[in-house]
């Protein structure tokens, strides 16, 4: 119930943004502009499924830009190798899962704080990509490669259509799989879990191996809309994708979160920009609205959580029945 109301409240703020937008600035609505927006955020979109899957777990991620960097280079070298196009998405992807999974591994197993790893882990990747690639961009992609070998027009509604499967078959196996009640349970009490007979450590590997999954299809569905590929893309996408989930609802303590919010959250933090522009003012506040927006995020989860809190305390309940009714 608490996910359907924020997912509520997104959603009335992005009609209100669109509001103001159609009354004061309709030529935002065109749709050369909307193709534009969903190209440069869909990326965001498939980074911050994986993402959203180690939050609900407990845990954090933010070497996303990093190894969304490095898999976008892998794609471009398979590619200008001559490696199929199927098999290059195989080797991107599971480049992508075995980063996630050295994370999973040191989270899980060696029992090191996921934000101290992963901070790790983002600037390890990051120096050791530009080191093996001196800073060097992949040039000289082939034809088969770009747009997925496809037309410049037909290609979006190709993205659409694998965005679109994802996040309904998440959706749907988040509320129906029992091993995503696994990922909420270690979430929200990891010791309860993990007493009532949940491998609490094999969840926590596996949804950071998952988050590599899908941050290396975001990277590899971003590099074919180019005839070159950066060495250093991805900087700052860590922050986009947390931001992206946090505003969409998902508590930063695990446990709770919706994958209908996160795709509200990136629709919403994507769309201020573009629609500061369109309003004719200066771009420069798009950072310090995305702050606010999510400074108000979590300021409604603490204040939600405290005022639940006291209602457990009213009727006698104990730490673990707080817990549960939060």
């Amino acid at each position: 119930m608490t996910s359907r109301r924020r997912e509520a409240s997104i959603a009335a703020a992005i009609a209100v943004l669109y509001a103001a937008l159609a009354l004061f600035a309709p030529v935002f609505f065109t749709r050369e502009n909307f193709s534009d927006l969903f190209l440069g955020n869909f990326p965001v979109l498939l980074a911050a499924m994986g993402a959203t899957l180690v939050i609900l777990a407990g845990e954090i991620d933010i070497s996303i830009g990093s190894v969304f960097a490095i898999c976008g280079v892998v794609a471009g070298v398979c590619a200008v190798s001559g490696v199929p196009l199927a098999a290059n998405v195989l080797i991107t992807c599971a480049a992508g899962a075995a980063l996630g999974s050295l994370n999973g591994a040191l989270v899980a197993y060696a029992g090191l704080p996921s934000i101290v790893v992963t901070l790790a882990t983002m600037v390890a990747l990051r120096e050791g990509l530009r080191w093996a690639t001196e800073g060097a961009w992949v040039q000289n992609l082939p034809g088969s490669f770009q747009w997925l070998g496809l037309s410049q027009s037909a290609y979006p509604l190709v993205a659409a259509a694998v965005t679109l499967v994802l996040q309904v078959t998440l959706a749907w196996a988040s509320r129906h799989v029992a091993a995503f009640r696994s990922i909420f349970a270690t979430g929200s009490d990891a010791e309860a879990a993990r007493l009532a007979g949940i491998a609490t450590a094999r969840v926590k590997w596996a949804v950071f191996t998952a988050g590599g999954v899908f941050t290396a299809l975001a990277a590899f569905m971003n590099a074919v809309r180019f005839n070159q590929i950066p060495s250093n893309a991805g900087i700052g996408l860590e922050m986009k994708v947390i931001a992206a989930v946090v505003v969409g609802g998902a508590t930063v303590g695990g446990g709770r979160g919706s994958f209908g919010g996160t795709l509200l959250g990136v629709i919403l933090l994507a769309s201020v920009g573009p629609a500061l522009v369109f309003l004719g003012v200066t771009s420069y506040w798009e950072r310090a609205l995305h702050g606010a927006i999510v400074l108000a995020a979590v300021t409604i989860d603490a204040l939600a959580a405290r005022a639940q809190g006291h209602r457990a305390s009213g009727l006698g309940l104990g730490p673990r029945a707080k817990a549960t009714v939060s």
